[in-house]
């Protein structure tokens, strides 16, 4: 296991070591002095976009080569890098905004270096998922971060759900132009009443946070052109907007199975009437035609 303490005299670029800097989410003076140091002194800096890195790089006045490392090419860049390590070269891993392998790339890389025993150091600095959290007014002491919202299909009904059964405030990042379909989506999951803070463009200079339940927020956003970057905040579930005990939902399933609802119908009718999403509707449904008659 590699453990090395540091001290204050301890150089500001140590060789053979990897570098993980986190730069502006939007505002350039929120830059760390140490990460602008770091830059203007490491061999070379890998970025998720060389371009738009570049001009950070300009304006901080860092004369670094500059090799690209995203989700498409990481793979291969990780031999490079471990290459550049071991000759004692010293190396930059910075993303598009905010914090390295938070939703970025950068952890494979990381891993590498540290399993074939090369020192990866942390230069903290902004972060969207803490800045959210710190004006969200949600308790922030257990979290989780449920990254960007899957587009379509099972990933995002799964994410849902896991967002339904979370207890703690969550984090997510959503692009601007879905938000109001994912806001609607989520009312019509029974989270309607779920708290939440929706931030755009966090830093810069339209920053906008708007708090309310997800029903109200999806009526605020739906009249507007949503810009920029989005992260939302949820509360976590509470009895006041939690799912009906399934005991009630079992009971007012066999209503309608007596009735002479199909099982699809009765999903439906749960799903409108409880709010649930149709994989644990179909669930519900399915338990009360397999389970024997009363």
């Amino acid at each position: 296991m590699l453990s090395r303490e540091r001290s204050a005299s301890t150089p500001s670029v140590v060789t053979g070591t990897l570098y993980v800097v986190g730069t502006p989410i939007g505002n350039l003076d929120d830059m760390p002095r140490r990460a602008v140091r770091l830059l203007r002194s490491v061999d070379v800096c890998y970025a998720e976009d060389t371009r738009r890195t570049g001009k950070l790089l300009a304006r901080l006045k860092a004369n670094v080569p500059l090799r690209s490392l995203h989700m498409h090419n990481e793979r291969a860049r990780v031999d490079e890098l471990l290459a550049a390590l071991a000759q004692g070269r010293s190396a930059a891993l910075v993303s598009d905004a905010g914090t390295p392998t938070v939703s970025d790339p950068g952890c494979r890389a990381v891993a590498a270096a540290r399993e074939t025993g090369h020192e990866v150091l942390a230069v903290p600095g902004p972060s969207a998922v803490l800045a959210a959290l710190s004006v969200s007014g949600f308790p922030a002491d257990r979290f989780h971060f449920l990254g960007f919202v899957p587009r379509r299909g099972r990933e995002r009904s799964v994410w849902i759900d896991d967002l339904r059964a979370c207890a703690d405030t969550a984090v997510a990042f959503e692009a601007p132009g879905r938000l109001v379909a994912l806001l609607d989506e989520l009312t019509q999951a029974g989270l309607g009443e779920r708290a939440a803070v929706v931030c755009r463009e966090l830093t810069k200079l339209h920053e906008e946070t708007t708090a309310g339940s997800v029903r109200e927020l999806a009526s605020a956003f739906a009249s507007r052109e949503v810009r920029g970057e989005v992260t939302i905040v949820f509360g976590g579930r509470t009895a006041g907007n939690e799912a009906p005990d399934l005991a009630v939902l079992m009971e007012e399933a066999r209503h309608w199975s007596r009735d002479g609802l199909r099982r699809r119908e009765i999903a439906d009718r749960l799903a409108a009437e409880f709010g649930l999403s149709r994989n644990e509707a179909y669930r519900v449904s399915l338990q009360v035609q397999e389970a024997p008659s009363e």
